[in-house]
């Protein structure tokens, strides 16, 4: 089931905002009958839904999983004409990536028409881990490793605790793999650099589950439905969330830069 005015918009009838107005306008029928009420959750699959009387061709949800290469946006729209992550699959339906990998990220990612999956994977009261393995300019101390574990504060706010694991070094760099469920912009990269560290390359791994294994850069492959059930398991429906304090900001302290 899924909210009403969403399935309007996947199905390309206007945004969400125009949705709604259209049933708050009593436009819109299901199985013949007028419904106003926004929040509304209606099943695609079952459901017949109707604008002024037209009815709308709803696509069936697909799902694929895309080894990102760098270089690569995670968006369906450029102006300066640079690759994007949709580019490397078949245009069949209109897509959209799960989340985001900065241009010179790389790995797994989720592109979908499904709002409803994107929201799971995304949100963070979802708890979806996402792991990544990060090459880091130099050696790296425990205790650098122990703040990025227990989360630091950064512009917008603090991070979570993050699992560390895998520490490896070679030839003057070190490999750490990370476990996160958060998805501040450009978050691990922030991250590092706040204990002053420097992240070489980024590679996400894994998505709850689902892992990148031996896909190669720039390969798809199609999800089967069964993988889809790690993210139907964490979630009861559409609860409420929670609202919660803001953290408070420990006092800014500011320091003398050295000559």
């Amino acid at each position: 089931m899924e909210r009403l005015h969403k399935i309007l918009a996947h199905c390309g009838v206007g945004s969400r905002r125009d949705c709604e107005e259209l049933i708050s306008q009593g436009r819109v029928d299901v199985n013949g009958q007028v419904v106003t009420e926004l929040g509304t959750k209606v099943d695609p699959a079952a459901d017949r839904i109707r604008v002024d009387g037209e009815k709308v061709k709803i696509e069936p949800h697909v799902y694929y999983l895309v080894h990102k290469p760098r270089g690569y946006l995670c968006t369906n729209e450029d102006t300066h004409g640079r690759p994007k992550v949709i580019d490397l699959i078949p245009q069949q339906r209109r897509v959209y990536t799960v989340g985001r990998l900065d241009e010179g990220s790389e790995g797994l990612i989720i592109l979908t028409n499904d709002g409803a999956l994107a929201n799971l994977v995304t949100h963070p009261r979802y708890k979806v881990d996402k792991t990544y393995r990060l090459t880091i300019a130099g050696p790296v101390t425990p205790e650098q490793l122990d703040r990025v574990s227990r989360g630091v504060w950064l512009s917008d706010g603090k991070t979570a605790p993050a699992a560390i694991r895998g520490v490896q070094r070679n030839r003057g760099r070190t490999f750490v793999t990370v476990t996160i469920h958060e998805g501040k912009n450009r978050e691990l990269r922030r991250v590092f650099a706040k204990v002053g560290l420097r992240v070489q390359a980024l590679l996400r791994v894994g998505i709850g589950p689902l892992r990148l294994d031996d896909l190669r850069k720039g390969a798809y492959r199609l999800l089967h439905p069964r993988e889809l059930d790690f993210v139907r398991k964490r979630t009861d429906g559409d609860a409420p969330v929670e609202k919660k304090k803001p953290a408070r900001r420990p006092p800014l302290v500011r320091k003398h830069r050295r000559p």
